[in-house]
């Protein structure tokens, strides 16, 4: 049997690979075997990578992207444009956005979008956090930067509906995105003319 076969250690290691998004049982072999086959310097640097992770990063207590200080370099930021607030799903859509070089505004991470049949509420999202951002004031704009999939609309559409009552204008990213895509991976060209081309939200 393999559990009897391999040493723990390395049992262990697999288990742990097999468990991250998109990593079955045969990859996550491969990858440990990879890391013993004399790539030792390699597991060490992922070994301190990881630790570095767990000890380090934090969520911005203000926008709640990854960050490892609080509040985060870009909320800190006061040569940002601090009354445009860009709402996206990941931290990795908003690393999209900023390398485009097309926006100095401010963000927010919801972590998510809605998607009941899957689980996922409004109470799971940061949202309420977003409406308490909004109520403080400064803000002017908000643009809704959810990937234009179903979950993403459903959630911008509810979104619209929890912030017009706030009185701030509330647009869209235009559609130069893919139809059920995500924003990590549209192209920096693609992004610019979505930010470009968004339009105002109607309720």
């Amino acid at each position: 049997m393999e559990s009897i076969a391999l040493p723990a250690s390395v049992t262990e290691l697999m288990e742990a690979l097999s468990e991250l998004p998109g990593i079955g049982p045969k990859t996550a072999s491969r990858l440990a075997f990879y890391l013993l086959r004399g790539h030792a310097e390699l597991a060490l640097k992922l070994a301190d990578a990881l630790h570095d992770l767990v000890e380090k990063t934090r969520f911005c207590s203000v926008c709640y992207n990854v960050t490892e200080e609080d509040p985060c370099p870009i909320c800190s930021d006061e040569g940002r444009d601090h009354k445009t607030l860009c709402v996206v799903e990941e931290p990795l859509d908003l690393l999209a956005i900023e390398r485009t070089g097309q926006y100095n505004g401010l963000y927010h991470v919801l972590h998510g979008a809605l998607a009941p049949l899957d689980g996922i509420f409004a109470e799971d999202l940061r949202i309420k956090e977003l409406e308490a951002r909004v109520r403080a004031g400064g803000i002017e704009e908000i643009i809704l930067a959810t990937n234009p999939t179903s979950e993403g609309d459903y959630t911008a559409s509810y979104l619209l509906t929890r912030l017009k009552p706030l009185g701030v204008r509330i647009t869209r990213l235009g559609r130069g995105l893919p139809i059920g895509g995500d924003l990590e991976y549209a192209d920096a060209m693609t992004l610019t003319r979505a930010l470009e081309g968004r339009r105002e939200m109607e309720g």
